[in-house]
Order: structure tokens, then sequence, then C-alpha cells
């Protein structure tokens, strides 16, 4: 899932300094999981932002609501009949979301509440970690299921650096070397034999960076 995390209040209303009447949108998708925009968020946000207005001297008019996804057009779309009526919508999906508000509501400015951080998955309450970084050409399938790209600091795909230490990054030593990872995997799969000593072909980075936006069609699900 996108993992994010919420802006400084101060932030946020520096942000919206200059409207009384704002649309706050959550999202019941990747940044309600990570309790950072969901429906829940979007109403302590909605109570943080009246309360500093009211300490300045100003009232603020907050339209609240929360949209199954704000990463897909049919449910952007749910805003159409009042989103006229507002200044500006202040977004608490990931930056996907807020450039979808934008898109489709071109005369009303579309504000970020959120920082988003990263892919990644749940390691216990509360902590969430990185697990992928889109690379576009996945090559789990070599390393036992650990990524060398998102694991290891320098993502380097030839094996560990020789900076590590019993197993820990030289970065920091409370993070893991990704190597030392992909290695103890492979060893308990029984597979390191053949797969450490196997030649990876040249990574194509172009498939992940190489400028501009990246696309995906799928003809068979065009209308």
């Amino acid at each position: 899932m996108i993992v994010a995390q919420a802006k400084p209040i101060e932030d946020i209303v520096t942000m919206i300094d200059r409207y009384d009447k704002i649309i706050l949108a959550g999202c019941k998708a990747c940044v309600a999981v990570c309790a950072a925009g969901g429906e829940k968020e979007v109403g302590i946000l909605a109570s943080a932002i009246t309360l500093a207005r009211k300490r300045d001297g100003r009232a603020i008019e907050i339209r609240e609501v929360t949209l199954e996804r704000q990463c897909d057009p049919e449910y952007v779309e749910q805003i159409r009949g009042f989103a006229g009526d507002y200044q500006a919508v202040l977004s608490i999906a990931c930056g996907v979301g807020v450039q979808y508000m934008a898109e489709h509501y071109k005369t009303i400015p579309a504000l970020p509440g959120l920082n988003t951080s990263f892919m990644g998955g749940s390691l216990e309450q509360g902590v969430w970690s990185e697990r992928c970084q889109g690379c576009g050409q996945c090559i789990l399938h070599l390393t036992g299921g650990i990524c060398p790209v998102t694991r290891c600091s320098k993502s380097l795909f030839n094996g560990p650096c020789g900076g590590s230490s019993k197993g820990k990054c030289e970065v920091s030593p409370e993070m893991e070397c990704g190597w030392q990872l992909i290695i103890d995997r492979l060893k308990a799969l029984g597979e390191f034999e053949n797969r450490f000593t196997e030649l990876f072909p040249i990574k194509d980075w172009s498939t992940s960076r190489d400028g501009g936006q990246r696309k995906i069609t799928r003809e068979d699900m065009k209308a």
C-alpha cells in the first residue's frame, strides 16, 4: 500500500489561510489503512483546523467527505455537485489523489494534507516499512522474495557491498543488510548455490525512472 503521513497542522493552516470555505476530502484506501487519511482522520483534522481558526478569530466552513478512492475518476466525480461552492479542496489522500482532484476540478485549488512517503506494509501496530520502489522490472523471483532495490541502502544487484557487519548495514546499526537477508532466505529455500552465482541481466532502469510520467495500458480492459 501507499504509506503517507499527515503534514504538521501549522503547515496546513498556512496553506489554507486565504480560504474560508473548503472541502476536506479523505480516502478509504491506502491512507486509511495507515491511519493518515481515512474518515476518522478527516474528522480530527477538521476539528484541528476549526480550533486553529477560532484562535485567530476567523471562521471557516469545512465540508467533510471521505471517498472510496481518490485515484479513480469514478469516485473523484462524486463531489462534482457541490465542489463549485467551495474555494479549495484539501485532500488527505496520497499525491495521486491530490493530482486527480486538480485534474478534475480545474478552477479549484487542490491542496495536499499529507506527505506521501513510500509503498510498504505494516510491521506492527503503528509501524510501516518500505518494501517496493516501483522499479518496473521485478526480480523478486531471483532474490528469494526480498527486494535489493529497496532493502539494500545502495540498491546493489551484485551482492553485499562489504560494508555490512553481523547482518547490519553500515548506514545504521539498526538497519538489516538487504543482501544478508537475501542470502539467508536463499539458503533457507535451498537455492543459494544456484541463485547466488547466477548472473543477473543488466537492469533496464528506464522502466522506473527515465524522466516523465510512466503509464500502463491494458487494451483488454478498455471500453
